[in-house]
């Protein structure tokens, strides 16, 4: 059964930074893309990033430069890296790989 679970939100000063996990029961990680999506509040869902098995990884315009993903196949975890955190970036953000998606962790960036 394919399970994703996320981790690492909370809340974060603007500036500050969060490291997001999604780890999988490693059915699908070893030969998936994985993606992070978010969504913010009355906002549609966004594509974030995106990592392929060997690592290549893709990202939003708005986002290069601030955020980075990477992976540990080892462990059947992606990681979203967010430094330099805003306001805007306040959201929901789910995993999703292989049509399954994780409930989300929550990211708020507030003073």
């Amino acid at each position: 059964q394919v399970q994703l679970v996320e981790s690492g939100g909370g809340l974060v000063q603007p500036g500050g930074s969060l490291r997001l996990s999604c780890a999988d029961s490693g059915i699908l990680f070893g030969t998936k893309t994985v993606y992070w999506y978010r969504q913010a509040p009355g906002k549609e869902r966004e594509l974030v990033a995106g990592i392929t098995p060997a690592a290549y990884a893709t990202y939003a315009d708005s986002l290069k430069g601030r955020f980075t993903i990477s992976r540990d196949n080892a462990k059947n975890t992606v990681y979203l890296q967010m430094n330099s955190l805003k306001p805007e970036d306040t959201a929901v953000y789910y995993c999703h790989v292989g049509g399954h998606w994780g409930k989300g962790t929550l990211v708020t960036v507030s003073s």
